[in-house]
């Protein structure tokens, strides 16, 4: 019989149509500030359940009856070429068509404020004004407001602030992608405030949604089994909890790959590693919404400045260095796992690189043939893989890093573009890469064969020796003996020519054999 309830992956969650935790579980702050009339930012990634909260917080709310509470987005006006006025009314109407689906009609504003096209303020005023309960206004989609339009909601907000809770709602939560912090930097880039008449000084607390632990994602699955008798065993929540770090949106939609598309809703079949693994390539292939919205990303600048240095190992020294990295992060990006900044996923650290070197891949073609790399045994030639990449590196490299939109990463992914094309034909690549390491770790398996490759910028004389040392330990909390270190030379050929710097040289450090190729 197949289950009323489902992993959801659009929209937000209602309870009786899909697999959900509790949005509130632990969220005691919310209720606190609400509580004190203050006002707060709760900010997260997409599709981390920004949305799922605010409904579920202004059911629970109307529910117990001490407050008014409605959900509204203002991304109707969130467009550049729109007025003050327009926006207003935009967003005001927005407002009273959100009601019907929170609180009953005698509790509504009056539409008719609306018509006279007042100011959002006034319209707040006198909502609260006409009411016997404070209001609880959850505000979200703040940062689609662009410019001046941005300024004047936010403004308008803090100018009402003052009349809580009776001419005023006595709380309201202004959610998006970003923290408070980062409006400023959308509105007017090149200032580090809008001044002393900044709209950004009402909020008490600004939330970061956090990920879900293992704990809650074994919660989530024990709902599916509770319901069908399919079991999501202990390793394949870990393994899951691995591909995803927790991050909402994924943990559905594995979960749903594997029920839905690899089982076929089939819950007589046993769910398996294996179907985690097929699930994970399934949704890198298909890049579906969640996933394309995130990799649009990569194209700002702020962005690229840490993804470039993620891929290097780089450390970061630029200019407000703390606003983007905590910009990326807030973007869920990325994480800081003890001392390294790192992909907040496997599955995000392995689509990040396939999707910057795509064109890369998809112009490889001789080179990129899989049988000419395989021994009559079936297993992988890596030393003649990575001397024809040694050829095609020399004969493409400075044309393609030139014209290529990473270029500071663009070395170890061309390596990559190269490597992928051949390892689909039937393995699989494992990356690490973190701010500070001073190299990119590749595990590649195949035919089962394991080879471990360290790519790493040859910046100065110690370059070499370094990433010796480096390899050695990596090879040692592998316990394996055997690699390839692969050192590219940033400098032009015209100023250290091909002819020497292509070199292959086989060494022994540190008990370990390890394959020097340079290029």
């Amino acid at each position: 019989m197949k289950s009323k309830r489902y992993f959801n992956t659009t929209g937000f969650c209602m309870p009786e149509r899909h697999y959900m935790v509790d949005p509130l579980r632990n969220q005691k702050i919310i209720f606190d500030l609400i509580e004190k009339t203050q006002y707060f930012t709760i900010h997260a990634p997409r599709q981390t359940g920004k949305t799922t909260l605010l409904h579920e917080l202004a059911h629970r709310l109307n529910k117990e009856g001490n407050y008014i509470s409605v959900v509204f987005s203002v991304e109707s006006a969130g467009y550049r070429s729109i007025t003050e006025e327009t926006a207003n009314l935009k967003i005001i109407n927005s407002l009273y068509e959100s009601c019907e689906l929170f609180i009953s009609k005698e509790l509504w504003p009056k539409k008719s404020l609306a018509d006279e096209k007042c100011s959002l303020q006034t319209y707040l005023n006198n909502w609260a004004g006409s009411q016997k309960k404070p209001i609880v206004l959850l505000l979200d989609e703040i940062d689609s407001l662009y410019d001046d339009v941005l300024v004047s909601v936010l403004r308008q907000l803090r100018n009402g602030f003052q009349g809580r809770p009776k001419h005023f709602p006595s709380t309201i939560a202004l959610v998006g992608l970003r923290d408070v912090r980062e409006y400023k930097t959308k509105v007017r880039p090149s200032e580090v405030s809008l001044g002393s008449g900044s709209p950004f000084n009402i909020k008490a607390e600004s939330i970061l949604l956090g990920t879900w632990t293992k704990e809650e994602i074994a919660e989530l699955y024990s709902q599916h089994t509770k319901d069908t008798g399919q079991i999501f065993s202990k390793k394949v929540v870990d393994r899951i909890y691995e591909l995803t770090g927790g991050q909402p949106w994924l943990v559905n939609a594995v979960a749903n790959e594997i029920v839905e598309k690899i089982l076929k809703s089939d819950y007589t079949k046993k769910i398996t590693l294996a179907h985690a693994e097929e699930a994970k390539e399934n949704l890198i292939a298909r890049r579906d919404t969640h996933l394309d919205s995130l990799l649009d990303k990569l194209k700002e600048p702020r962005v690229k400045n840490i993804v470039s240095a993620i891929i290097n190992g780089d450390s970061l020294v630029y200019d407000n260095f703390n606003d983007d990295l905590r910009y990326v992060i807030d973007l869920g990006i990325i994480r800081k796992e003890k001392y390294d900044i790192i992909f907040s996923n496997e599955i995000y650290r392995e689509i990040i690189p396939r999707v910057l070197n795509f064109s890369m891949q998809e112009n490889i073609r001789e080179e990129g043939m899989t049988s000419c790399y395989i021994k009559p045994d079936a297993k992988l030639d890596m030393d003649k893989l990575l001397k024809a990449f040694q050829k095609f590196y020399r004969r493409n490299s400075e044309h393609w890093l030139e014209r290529f939109d990473y270029k500071e990463a663009g070395h170890g992914l061309l390596l990559m573009a190269f490597l992928q094309r051949v390892i689909n034909g039937g393995g699989r690549i494992d990356r690490e890469m973190a701010v500070g390491r001073g190299r990119t770790d590749l595990t590649i398996e195949f035919a089962g064969d394991t080879f471990v490759l360290e790519l790493k910028l040859k910046r100065d004389s110690d370059s070499k020796e370094d990433g010796l040392d480096q390899i050695s330990r990596y090879l040692d909390t592998l316990g394996m003996t055997k690699g390839y270190l692969i050192l590219f030379e940033i400098k032009p050929s015209s100023i250290i020519p091909w002819e020497t710097r292509v070199k292959w040289e086989n060494v022994s450090h540190q008990n370990k054999k390890i394959t020097v190729v340079e290029m």
